[in-house]
Parts: structure tokens; sequence; C-alpha cells
């Protein structure tokens, strides 16, 4: 067993893993923030998206022992202290962009880190940029007018489905 040590969401986290335990165990098994879904264990549904150092990563295919030391941000931090939603996760509640809401929390994480580098991305950008997250329930249509609405663009182009 080896100590790991990062920061979580803005606060301080450590604790004993094996060298295999990814960093979706951790964060659920070991830290209780269980909003990141594991569907898949193979990198293929996205739910499971978190950042480390500010960028995206499936987390269920990064051993916990490489964030030693990272700052790791996960769908438990995205809202406000007081649990209002953040502005993407407004936009995926005002645009029904969920549903059964298993993919939402990778949604959100893969949605900020796109918006961050992408203030305002088209259609074909979102989509090409949602290519590893994978949702079963929606159709896409309406996460890409929540992801469009959070970017702050009209969405009323966008034919309802």
């Amino acid at each position: 067993m080896a100590q790991v040590k990062m920061t979580v969401n803005g606060k301080a986290a450590s604790g004993e893993v094996e060298g295999r335990t990814l960093l979706s165990s951790f964060l659920r098994d070991s830290l209780f923030l269980t909003g990141t879904h594991v569907g898949c264990d193979t990198s293929q549904c996205g739910a499971c998206v978190v950042h480390v150092d500010g960028v995206a990563v499936k987390s269920c295919t990064m051993l916990a022992a490489e964030a030693e030391g990272a700052e790791v941000s996960t769908i438990e931090g995205q809202a406000a202290p007081d649990g209002t939603l953040n502005t993407i996760q407004q936009a995926f509640q005002d645009h029904h962009g969920l549903q059964c809401g298993f993919c939402t929390p990778g949604m959100v994480m893969t949605t900020a880190a796109l918006l961050k580098d992408n203030p305002k991305p088209s259609e074909q950008e979102i989509r090409e940029h949602l290519e590893g997250n994978i949702c079963r329930c929606t159709g896409y249509h309406n996460i890409i007018k929540a992801i469009l609405a959070a970017s702050g663009q009209d969405v009323t182009a966008l034919a309802a489905e």
C-alpha cells in the first residue's frame, strides 16, 4: 500500500492505495465522491471524467498514484458551496440535457473542459468534443442545446426533437 495525497475540489485529500487502484475507485470508495460514475472501466463511456490539473481525464483509466500532488476537480466541486448550480449544470437542467443522469457528471466535466478552451463552440465542435462520452437516453440533441446555452449562444436555431 502507498500513501497518495492530492487536492480534490479545493480540499486536501489523502489515503492509502494499492498500486493498481484507479483514480475513479479512490474518489468513489475512499473519498466517497460518488458523482464520478463508472460505466465501462475501459475508457469508452466518459461517465468518469474528472479534471486533473485542469485537464479532462477519464478517471477509470488513470491510477490514483498518478494523481499524486495534483489538483483534481469532480462533479461535486462544480456547484457553489451553497448548492447553487454552475452555468453548465443549470443549462443541462434548463434544456433537459439529462434523463437518467448516469452520464451527466462526465458530460458536465467534459463540457467544462471544452468551454474553458473554446468559449463559443459550434454545434459541430461540441459534437466532436463529446465523442468520448456516451449517453444512452437523450439522443444528444438536448445536451448540445445545453452546451450552446451554457456558452451564451442562441439555441432557438436548433429544431425541437
